[in-house]
């Protein structure tokens, strides 16, 4: 019997994994930014959270507002969302909107960006405004697909009608997920996703 003991095995090189580093990224995000606030978040203390390198995010997102704006999750699966038949594109975004806020409103990056707005007003009305203007595009491809694709560049109020749509959905969380006013607060979700629905409707197709 041989009870010479095993020779050890070389370190593994870490095995690279984008994909798995950019969740790690984001989940450390959306973590830090709740906690936090935007303005107090850094991106030395995600990394950290994430195990990854400073550079390696500025790499994935190129600055803390990008990172931001892709760690809302209705912001970053916005055309997932919008794909599919124009008529039935309010119906989409309200219950999805709704869906996402009942899961984890405590965590959602726009419910973080309406509770910092107070005390950092500019940067919350840049962040919303690129929000915005990210919706707009978004819409635009499913309600008219055949326009230019840069907000504002267009001959209709499309542009005023998604800012409207995104005005019901803040006033919604600010109302519902923050001060908790009623009747909102109690609805059931199911009644909200119904009454965003109709109130969407209107303001999208008049």
């Amino acid at each position: 019997m041989n009870d010479a003991e095993p020779a050890e095995e070389p370190p593994r090189r870490r095995r690279r994994d984008p994909e798995g580093h950019r969740a790690a990224i984001l989940d450390a995000a959306r973590q830090t930014f709740a906690e936090r606030g935007y303005t107090r978040t850094t991106l030395r203390e995600i990394a950290r959270r994430a195990g990854v390198t400073h550079g390696l995010i500025t790499r994935h997102f190129a600055s803390k507002e990008r990172l931001f704006l892709a760690a809302v999750p209705g912001n970053r699966g916005l055309e997932d969302i919008a794909a599919g038949d124009p008529e039935t594109l309010p119906d989409r975004i309200a219950h999805a909107f709704v869906e996402r806020m009942e899961t984890d409103a405590v965590n959602d990056p726009l419910i973080t960006l309406l509770r910092s707005a107070a005390s950092d007003e500019s940067t919350a009305a840049h962040l919303l405004i690129a929000m915005q203007e990210h919706s707009a595009t978004v819409y635009r491809s499913v309600l008219a697909p055949g326009a230019p694709g840069t907000p504002g560049t267009t001959d209709d109020d499309l542009d005023s009608r998604v800012a409207l749509v995104g005005a019901q959905m803040i006033g919604v969380a600010f109302s519902r997920y923050i001060a908790r006013t009623e009747p909102l607060a109690s609805m059931p979700p199911d009644q909200l996703a119904e009454h965003l629905t109709r109130i969407m409707r209107q303001v999208l197709f008049g």
